[in-house]
């Protein structure tokens, strides 16, 4: 099968970042799905490993971790989905990833394809959607009030992929008021049309913008990027016992500046669950059915803002570099081998 994968890890501009290759077809075991890939969309994981991670060795790595494809074969133990499934995930890190014609993935973490998108629009969602969906949910538990705190959650880089969907999940799945950041123009454009409420630039001071808004410290943050650029404002604007999620991977920031506010501080990596293979890690199949779900009522749009084709080392390099300059709006997709 045709697959994009690479041996020696390092910059994009090298001349073996990714490269073309071809690999055995693969053959589903347990409650593997044997999946062929229709579309796929790139995200900071990819490139993170892609900058740091060797294959075991005379072996090719293979990224990729959102797909939308159809099921071709299942395992013996599978029972949630048929051969001719139209499905939608985000994978495992601990798996060869889905830059290839076929590939395998536990049914437990998979998800059916909105029926009102296409193939590149579904790619666009999954790992984004779990993302924003834990760290909402399961970590910052935005459910529960603040006592005193303003019931709003500022999102940092609401214009990216994982901010481009958690401000849609902010407004259809609570009764926050969603403050976006976005430096551009175009972004800040873009988050407003997914439904914040109040978009700030992050290039300037976020705390005295949230102050003019008028409507009190917020009880929850979430960041998305540059958490070590913001936090210094970030504990100033945070309400006291609020909550504070990030996902990126600062370089280190210092955790007691928020000690005296008492405000706790999560982590989200919706990897988690597949790679300890959690007692809940099917939690993840049921959230990507309610997103579908979603989807297909108009709840819910697809964060697609660009689409390649084909998938190939030449289209996944130009996207690597994309996103490696901060400047990638929304996802960018790819379609077809």
């Amino acid at each position: 099968m045709k697959a994009v994968g690479y041996r020696t890890p390092g910059p994009i501009d090298h001349e073996n970042a990714l490269v073309d290759i071809t690999l055995p077809e693969p053959s589903p075991t347990g409650r593997d799905l044997l999946v062929e890939v229709k579309a796929i969309s790139v995200n900071p994981v990819d490139f993170k490993i892609r900058r740091s991670t060797p294959p075991a060795d005379g072996e090719w790595k293979v990224l990729g971790w959102d797909v939308a494809g159809v099921v071709r074969a299942v395992g013996p133990e599978a029972t949630l989905f048929r051969p001719g499934d139209a499905v939608f995930y985000a994978g495992s890190i601990m798996r060869q990833g889905a830059n290839a014609e076929l590939h395998l993935v536990d049914e437990r973490i998979v998800g059916r394809k909105p029926g009102s998108l296409d193939w590149a629009e579904a790619a666009a969602l999954p790992l984004t959607t779990l993302t924003a969906w834990e760290a909402f949910f399961d970590r910052l538990d935005v459910t529960r009030p603040v006592s005193g705190a303003a019931p709003a959650i500022l999102i940092v880089g609401g214009a990216g992929g994982v901010g481009s969907v958690a401000v849609q999940i902010a407004r259809q799945r609570t009764e926050l008021t969603v403050i976006a950041t976005a430096s551009r123009p175009k972004t800040q454009e873009w988050a407003r049309t997914l439904g914040a409420h109040h978009v700030l630039d992050h290039a300037k001071p976020l705390a005295a913008q949230v102050e003019a808004l008028g409507i009190g410290a917020p009880a929850f943050v979430f960041s998305t990027t540059h958490t070590d650029d913001h936090v210094a404002e970030i504990v100033e604007l945070i309400a006291p016992q609020g909550r504070f999620c990030l996902i990126d991977d600062p370089a280190g920031f210092d955790v007691m500046a928020f000690k005296r506010k008492a405000v706790s501080i999560h982590h989200e990596l919706m990897f988690t669950r597949s790679i300890y293979g959690t007692p809940d890690m099917a939690e993840q199949g049921r959230i990507l059915n309610e997103a579908s779900a979603l989807v297909d009522a108009g709840k819910l749009r697809t964060t697609l803002t660009e689409r390649l084709s084909p998938i190939d080392a030449a289209n996944l390099r130009r996207v690597h570099a994309l996103l490696e300059s901060g400047k990638a709006r929304g996802k960018i997709v790819l379609e077809g081998f």
